[in-house]
């Protein structure tokens, strides 16, 4: 690879690298997840009862992406609405058994995924990289 220092595309071209191999190794392994419904999935197997706008804030995505998302997992019947006790109004987002279940199997992919990341580099060079995309993190998250 040639030397670029332009670090804003390096990382855009590795993201959309990662995200397409990601999904191309999902649906080869019968997965029925994107990407970004994986990853709704993960953070409600982390914290179950989420509302959307908490979702979508992590995810950094508008009120409408994350609808959408949240139609689609509830069509394939992986995640439900529930409405918040103290405020019916208010709709909570559970993971379902299958959601669980879906989730497992993406996570198996991405694990795989993350070793090959890590294969071929040394342990220092790993926890340098992950500095730096801590520092990205930090510097830059939604506030």
């Amino acid at each position: 690879m040639a030397e670029d220092d332009r670090l804003i595309y390096l990382i855009s071209m590795a993201h959309l690298a990662l995200r397409t191999r990601i999904h191309g190794l999902l649906a080869a392994e019968g997965v029925r997840l994107t990407v970004p419904q994986a990853t709704v999935l993960f953070l409600l197997k982390e914290k179950d009862g989420r509302m959307m706008s908490e979702l979508g804030q992590v995810l950094g995505v508008d009120n409408s992406a994350m609808t959408g998302l949240v139609d689609r997992l509830e069509k394939a019947e992986f995640v439900r609405r529930e409405a918040k006790r103290e405020d019916r109004r208010a709709l909570l987002i559970r993971i379902t058994p299958a959601g669980l279940d879906e989730a497992a199997r993406a996570a198996d992919v991405i694990r795989g995924v993350n070793e090959k990341i890590k294969a071929g580099f040394k342990a220092a060079q790993i926890e340098a990289f992950k500095e730096v995309l801590g520092g990205i993190l930090e510097e830059f998250k939604s506030r």
